[in-house]
C-alpha cells in the first residue's frame, strides 16, 4: 500500500492532482488508516499512471474517462478506443496546423521589420491590424 505521497513520487502526479482525479471519480476513494490516510494499491497506482500518460499525450478528461470504462471491460472490441485515439490525433493535427501558420505569420512579420522608428515598426503594425496577416489565425474555437 502506498501513502499519497509516495504514490505521487511513483507517477510523477502531483498531489492535489491525485485528490482531483478523486474527487471527479477518475481514480476510486482509496482506504483509508485509522489515522485518516490515504492507502492506494496497485491498482490504483497503474489506474493513475494511466491517467497521467493519457494527459501526456493531450486526451481530455472525459475522453480519459471513457478510455477507463473501456479498460475496465476487456470482453469489447478496441474499436470504441481507436476512435477515441483518431479523435485526438485529429485535434493534434489541428493545433499543429495553427501553430505552423502561427509560425509562419510571426516569421513574416519581423522579416517585414527594418529596424527603424516604433512608428514604422511592422510588428506594431501587424499587431494593431489583424487585416496585414496573411492567415487567419484567431483564436481556437
Amino acid at each position: 500500500m502506498l501513502t499519497i505521497g509516495k504514490l505521487s513520487k511513483a507517477t510523477g502526479v502531483k498531489i492535489p492532482t491525485i485528490r482531483y482525479y478523486e474527487q471527479i471519480g477518475l481514480l476510486a476513494s482509496p482506504v483509508r488508516s485509522s489515522g485518516n490516510q490515504r492507502h492506494y494499491d496497485h491498482a490504483a497506482q497503474e489506474r493513475l499512471a494511466f491517467i497521467s500518460h493519457a494527459r501526456d499525450l493531450g486526451f481530455p478528461l472525459d475522453a480519459i474517462r471513457e478510455l477507463l470504462s473501456l479498460s475496465d471491460r476487456d470482453e469489447h472490441a478496441c474499436a470504441t478506443a481507436d476512435d477515441i485515439a483518431r479523435r485526438q490525433l485529429a485535434a493534434v493535427k489541428a493545433r499543429i496546423a495553427r501553430l505552423n501558420a502561427l509560425q509562419v505569420e510571426l516569421q513574416r512579420m519581423l522579416d517585414h521589420c527594418h529596424g527603424g522608428s516604433l512608428s514604422d515598426c511592422r510588428v506594431i503594425q501587424v499587431l494593431g491590424d489583424h487585416g496585414l496577416c496573411r492567415h487567419d489565425h484567431g483564436r481556437a474555437a
